[in-house]
């Protein structure tokens, strides 16, 4: 292997249940094939690459890279910054006015030797990768760019799963599994749980589907008000789906008369432009981020719901929890500790041969694990309710209720997450 062989890391956009497991597991995998090779991690993802900012990855580390599997969050932490959106980047002090910011990060990995970066995000941050390996080819820098998807949505294109998905889904179901309880604080109740997913369902309604097979179980007592279907789930609503609220409402009201509480899985992003729409026609205005998308705090989909459905239901109190920084801060689990195994190594080879792309399993290609050609890779996929785990969902938390969640699995636990369900 050449000396002058160096590899870089990055970690970008927000957090996910699989990136200081990923960037450990580079670590591992190049100490392991190539152990001569510099290895250093930009701090902050692009914003650390346009400032100069990194840290060395020392024998240290090496010997304890293993660590970083048993913790969430990023171990050389995240940001969003777009290389494309020059004014983002002056105003926020990155690049002087004037630079190009794509000329100025491939100045730097040349400053600092690189010749393989590997980046580990979701479609922001592989769409920039994208911009930048094209700008470096087009301008004659040798560098060999190989991503890694990290998104909690499940929503890029082709690839099948992205990392971190069955961690942050497990993770909001476990979250719900103490939020639920808050139905015994007060009578009708309405509970609205918003799970993340701006413009993709799967996230939410795998979470309630993760969340429903942990709840089938026998340790009930029904004779003394102790019943599961008080912590069964009457509603999901994500982005892919057209709902009445009018008659949604008359449902639950039903729900509500019987079990004295109501809970709502609900994603971030479901009927966003419905919300916006109202907000701007009372001269709201709602802020962006550096990639053009609503910041969602401000549009607030769980209140949103909350009040539309309080008083149609005659709720005596809506409660809106949010679990997605609990999900996402999560390390990984033992499902996505094997998938991001399988697409590191794959990546580290990648990275040695020279072929850039987002490693995944790409689904126009037969499911092959393959590093994706970036101009192929791009976010939005959406969540197909037609899927027949989903279908079914449906039609069971909209069952009466009595006895229609019965004990399955001969009373164990199902488990969370089926591996590579």
């Amino acid at each position: 292997m050449s000396q002058k062989t160096k590899v870089a890391i990055l970690t970008a956009g927000g957090l996910a249940p699989c990136l200081s497991s990923a960037v450990g597991g580079l670590i591992e995998r190049y100490s392991e094939l190539a152990p001569e090779i510099e290895i250093i991690g930009y701090l902050g993802g692009y914003k650390g690459l346009l400032l100069g900012q990194s840290v060395p990855v020392t024998p240290e580390v090496r010997a304890n890279a293993k660590v970083l599997h048993k913790h969430g969050g990023s171990p050389i932490q995240n940001s969003r910054v777009k290389l494309t959106n020059v004014a983002d980047c002056v105003k926020r002090g990155l690049v002087k006015e004037g630079q190009n910011p794509l000329e100025v990060a491939a100045q730097q990995l040349t400053k600092d030797g690189v010749t393989i970066l590997h980046t580990v995000g979701g479609d922001d941050t592989n769409t920039t990768a994208a911009d930048l390996a094209a700008y470096l080819g087009k301008n004659g820098y040798k560098l060999t760019v190989v991503g890694l998807p990290k998104t909690i949505d499940n929503d890029v294109y082709p690839i099948r799963q992205s990392l971190g998905a069955w961690t942050a889904a497990e993770q909001g179901a476990i979250y719900f599994e103490n939020i639920v309880n808050e139905h015994s604080a007060n009578p009708r109740m309405l509970i609205v749980h918003e799970v993340m997913g701006r413009n993709c369902g799967w996230l939410t309604a795998y979470t309630a589907k993760v969340y429903r097979e942990r709840l089938m179980h026998p340790d009930f007592l029904p004779s003394f008000n102790l019943a599961r279907a008080h912590k069964d789930l009457d509603a999901v609503y994500v982005p892919e789906m057209q709902f009445d609220i009018a008659s949604e409402a008359k449902r639950l009201r039903a729900v509500m008369d019987e079990q004295d509480c109501v809970n709502v899985f609900v994603s971030e992003g479901a009927c966003v432009s419905q919300i916006v729409q109202e907000m701007e026609s009372k001269g709201e205005s709602i802020p962006r981020d550096a990639f053009g998308h609503y910041k969602l705090d401000a549009v607030n989909v769980g209140q949103w719901f909350a009040k539309q459905f309080a008083k149609l239901l005659g709720a005596e109190k809506a409660l809106v929890q949010k679990s997605g920084y609990f999900a996402r801060s999560a390390a990984a689990n033992v499902d996505d500790l094997r998938l991001i195994q399988s697409m590191v190594a794959h990546g580290v080879e990648c990275g040695l041969r020279g072929e850039s792309g987002v490693v995944g399993h790409d689904e126009d290609r037969g499911g092959r694990l393959r590093a994706i050609e970036f101009p192929r890779v791009k976010g939005g996929k959406p969540f197909d309710i037609d899927t027949p785990w989903f279908s079914d969902l449906l039609k069971e938390i909209r069952q009466p209720k009595g006895e229609a969640m019965q004990v399955e699995h001969g009373g164990e636990r199902a488990p969370s997450i089926p591996p590579h369900a």
